[in-house]
């Protein structure tokens, strides 16, 4: 001890101590360090009055604003790299959901004769088709977010909830692009604008929210568990067979204890939302699940998954975000 400076060796860092050492000295003494040799942990050292912890990135970040820029600059990036570089650009976008009408109307409408008696059934099923295809792509992608941006998560200190909100935009962007058909065809069917579209947007902004709080959980729930992928892959399989796509809700009714099954049915909370788009949208003909179920507080259940989906979602991410980037 002749008073010259010793290198205190800390965990992942060093700590400059002396004896003596002048007042303006940022860390001026140790509390009851657990010795071993000379070497110390600096979580036993003092923090110096003016110095604060520095914490790990969060999931909402220091301003709201800034989140949803980066997302949405996010999303706009992802949308427009999408289409680069391709001749037919937006038409691609088309594809898949066209080709997959076509091939389920004729099955079931030349086929199993589903669209017996039903009033605009080709419009219900590509409405159908473009909305599951949105939760499906805005879930899928939301599952791979964070790891597909592995060097932005772990090199610069940003909200993280704008990964996996960046991916509910891009989608949320296509399917706006892909009602358009969908409304074109009801207009050739002989469809006409109502005042009950205004609602449309409503449950449409609510299945949005409901793919989102889905994407919280997928995207920060694959960083530790890699099965999510293939789990959530088998469930979309599930969703699409079980929530009235292709089939309307008197084909449920018409059965044995059909008013069980059609409240069970709408215990999906996708099930719930596409019946009542379709009978907002298409035509009242298309049953909603107030008209169907055998009591309206029923749809409290499909209403409680969807806030719980996003109320765990939010606090799941929120308590993993700090640790993202050492679990990827």
């Amino acid at each position: 001890m002749d008073g010259q400076p010793r290198a205190v060796h800390g965990r992942g860092r060093d700590v400059i101590g002396a004896v003596g050492c002048p007042a303006r000295d940022p860390v001026r003494r140790l509390a009851a360090p657990r010795r071993r040799g000379d070497r110390v942990s600096v979580a036993d050292a003092e923090v110096p009055r003016g110095y604060r912890e520095v914490k790990g990135p969060t999931a909402l970040g220091d301003d709201p604003r800034r989140l949803f820029r980066l997302a949405h600059t996010l999303a706009a990036t992802d949308f427009k790299l999408k289409f680069f570089g391709s001749f037919l650009g937006y038409l691609w976008q088309l594809m898949n959901p066209l080709m997959l009408f076509g091939v389920l109307f004729v099955v079931f409408s030349f086929a199993l004769k589903l669209d017996a008696g039903v009033k605009y059934y080709p419009v219900a099923l590509l409405l159908g088709i473009v909305l599951f295809s949105f939760f499906s792509e805005a879930t899928t992608a939301a599952v791979r977010s964070l790891m597909a941006r592995e060097s932005l998560v772990r090199k610069v200190d940003f909200p993280r909830l704008a990964v996996p909100m960046a991916s509910v935009m891009t989608s949320t962007f296509n399917l706006a692009l892909n009602l358009v058909p969908v409304l074109v065809f009801l207009l050739i069917s002989g469809g006409r604008p109502r005042l009950a579209w205004l609602g449309f947007l409503v449950v449409i902004a609510v299945l949005v929210l409901f793919a989102f709080g889905m994407a919280m959980i997928l995207s920060v729930a694959f960083v530790k568990f890699r099965d999510i992928e293939p789990i959530w892959n088998v469930v979309l399989q599930l969703l699409f067979y079980s929530s009235g796509v292709f089939f309307t809700v008197d084909t449920i009714a018409g059965r044995a204890h059909g008013r069980l099954l059609v409240d069970i049915f709408f215990c999906n909370p996708f099930a719930a939302l596409l019946a009542t788009a379709r009978n907002l949208l298409v035509d009242p003909s298309w049953q909603a699940p107030t008209q169907s179920l055998s009591s309206g507080w029923l749809l409290l259940i499909p209403a409680g998954i969807i806030i719980a989906s996003l109320a765990f979602g939010f606090l799941m991410f929120r308590a993993m975000a700090p640790r993202v980037a050492e679990d990827l």
